[in-house]
């Protein structure tokens, strides 16, 4: 049983979605999520192998990008930006990851799309300091 710590745990997390959100190498991937992998989302289907076809199915411009990343225990949450999926707005992301034997082993998210400043009641850019162009 692998023991780690939060910042081991927000280091893997920002590895294994730089290996398979951007650089899609999903052989390495394997390698940072568990076997018995839960994804929690009613939008994947179930498993790692859910999630990796997920990914698959997605324009090769996919990116992740993180904005903040923070752990206590096991737990990990990261506050990213999804874009190039395809779609009109990218998506604003918190990931929660559990840990378990030093692998991504169960996860949730809240996902919606980027405002644009046109669309921002509160005049605040979702990600980083500037809006979308």
């Amino acid at each position: 049983m692998a023991i780690t710590t939060p910042q081991q745990n927000k280091e893997t997390v920002l590895e294994a979605f730089e290996t398979l959100f951007n650089k899609r190498d999903y052989e390495t991937a394997r390698h940072f999520w568990s076997d018995t992998y839960i994804h929690q989302s009613a939008h994947i289907a179930p498993g790692r192998d859910g999630l990796f076809d997920l990914i698959r199915s997605l324009p090769g411009t996919l990116r992740y990008e993180n904005q903040v990343i923070v752990a206590e225990g096991d737990y990990v949450i990261a506050h990213g930006r999804f874009s190039g999926h395809g779609l009109p707005a990218a998506w604003i992301a918190a990931d929660i990851v559990r840990f378990e034997d030093g692998k991504l082993a169960e996860h949730w998210d809240v996902i919606e799309n980027e405002a644009a400043q046109a669309d921002s009641v509160s005049g605040l850019p979702m990600f980083g300091d500037t809006f979308p162009a």
